[in-house]
């Protein structure tokens, strides 16, 4: 995502005039179109769970795979449908998603070693994207891109820091060496479904509530750190207030669902 959101601002190409398309979209339109980062998105979410989940659990390859292309397909299609984006726009996206899985596929498993061993682990996680999100290529003029490349990143970050916490505090039990059982995929019960239904709602409330009060908190202490007395909409897209704030909110919010979220299930006995 940061790829995208970055090469959108560098390349600096439009987004679809108006007229001729209709734009259904206002809050993004300020942002430059190429790369589709909605088709990149789509294209990672589906194609990485394909590729995790082939040798975890037991179900038909080529089903997967047709989930995983019809998923991409619809999102890449709704950018069209919307007019954000044009048909190169979306295909961009894609190939620049095909090539990263490529190229990172085999360093997954290191990555994950990583994760749950190497104590200073949390600190590159934080450091690292805090710095590429401040240091943001600037733009002739705001757009959301700095501010949703942030949150993007924070979150990432925080989910990252939380899986960590469990495993270097024992939070979980530690993963084996060998390779999982395959298993296969639970039936949908209607019992399953309602505890589906409750670890999600207990789980949302929990982190709105923890993403609030660190949003409040951390604009407080950045509004007084930085003497800011008119605390309105134009002094939050401030670099140094929105960067922070963003990134320590959503840092937390991911860390919340990682850790404090299945702490909770737990406590209530969801698990």
């Amino acid at each position: 995502m940061y790829i995208g959101q970055v090469a959108k601002d560098v390349l600096k190409w439009p987004r679809p005039f108006s007229p001729p398309v209709v734009k259904l979209e206002k809050r993004v339109i300020a942002e430059y179109g190429m790369p589709s980062t909605h088709a990149m998105a789509a294209t990672a979410i589906s194609f990485t769970l394909l590729l995790s989940t082939t040798d975890r659990y037991q179900y038909p390859f080529v089903l997967g795979l047709m989930t995983a292309v019809a998923f991409s397909t619809l999102v890449s299609l709704s950018r069209l449908y919307t007019g954000m984006h044009t048909v190169l726009d979306v295909l961009g996206g894609i190939l620049i998603t095909a090539i990263l899985i490529v190229l990172t596929y085999p360093a997954w498993t290191l990555i994950d070693r990583l994760d749950s061993a190497s104590p200073l682990f949390p600190v590159c996680v934080l450091v690292v994207p805090f710095f590429l999100c401040y240091n943001y290529p600037v733009s002739d003029y705001y757009s959301p891109t700095r501010a949703d490349t942030t949150t993007i990143m924070a979150a990432g970050a925080g989910v990252t820091i939380g899986f960590w916490i469990n495993h270097f505090f024992q939070l979980v039990s530690k993963p084996t060496e060998s390779l999982p059982v395959i298993q296969n995929i639970p039936p949908l019960t209607s019992d399953l479904l309602v505890l589906g239904l409750t670890k999600f709602t207990v789980g949302i409330v929990l982190i709105l509530l923890v993403r609030q009060l660190v949003q409040n908190l951390s604009l407080q202490v950045l509004y007084s750190w930085f003497k800011v007395v008119t605390r309105n909409k134009e002094a939050r897209q401030r670099l140094e207030i929105e960067v922070p704030y963003k990134f320590v909110t959503y840092t937390s919010v991911g860390i919340c669902a990682t850790t404090f979220v299945p702490m909770l299930h737990r406590f209530l006995g969801l698990l």
